[in-house]
């Protein structure tokens, strides 16, 4: 059983969810410190050690005098499209880089054959790359695909042809579906993403679909204080993954 989570890291997450919720923007004020601890009933030592931990991500900023502020704009990526992070990232005039951490074929367990509509053990290819922006992580790609639909993926030099690029020239997108979640970093996303354990990050869980079938379900985990997702939309228009 999974032991609660301590009082600060609550309220981490409290925070982290009306930021990435649109409720308290860029550059807005957040409740201060006496604030936060006659709402939740928290010690003050509790309520700084939250604020310091998102201040130190990149998450807030901290006025001396005047107040906590959520941070200004960040790497961001449209949210109802399939981006190219190399060409994200190379469009803000800075170094695409990946590190290939996995590249295997795997007896897929059932959360995972679940989203393709197959029985567990199942094989499906299986890539886990780490993204870099002129040296510094940004994006953790942790990816299944249908070997029917993309037979060569294993065999793909990824630092030059890195999976949206392959997967788009090979199994052409019919639909895709998103998630957008928050969650905390694990001693290891934190050691892979040069971040602290506990700090916040932003996933995106996409499935895709290819020629009537799942072609592919990714995670992509992005340090919350590095990245945001936007996404703009027209009542009553089509959206175009």
């Amino acid at each position: 059983m999974d032991e609660p989570k301590p009082h600060y890291q609550k309220l981490k997450h409290f925070i982290l969810r009306h930021i990435t919720n649109g409720d308290w923007p860029a550059r807005s004020r957040v409740p201060s410190e006496n604030e936060l601890t006659a709402k939740f009933g928290l010690s003050r030592m509790t309520v700084n050690r939250a604020l310091r931990e998102l201040t130190d991500a990149g998450v807030l900023t901290r006025v001396q005098g005047v107040g906590t502020f959520v941070a200004g704009p960040k790497a961001e990526s449209a949210m109802f499209e399939v981006r190219n992070i190399r060409e994200e990232i190379q469009s803000r005039g800075q170094t695409h880089s990946v590190q290939v951490l996995i590249c295997e074929t795997v007896e897929a367990r059932s959360s995972v054959t679940t989203n393709f509509g197959l029985t567990p053990g199942t094989e499906l290819f299986h890539s886990r790359l780490l993204h870099h922006s002129d040296d510094k992580p940004v994006q953790l790609e942790d990816r299944f695909v249908q070997p029917s639909v993309a037979p060569d993926y294993l065999d793909i030099d990824f630092h030059t042809e890195i999976p949206h690029q392959y997967l788009m020239r090979v199994a052409p997108l019919e639909r895709a579906e998103h998630v957008i979640e928050a969650e905390t970093a694990s001693k290891r996303l934190a050691t892979q993403l040069k971040i602290n354990e506990g700090d916040p990050l932003l996933v995106l869980t996409r499935r895709t679909w290819s020629r009537g079938q799942v072609a592919s379900f990714v995670r992509l985990i992005h340090p919350a204080s590095r990245y945001r997702f936007v996404g703009t939309f027209q009542v009553g228009a089509p959206l175009t993954p």
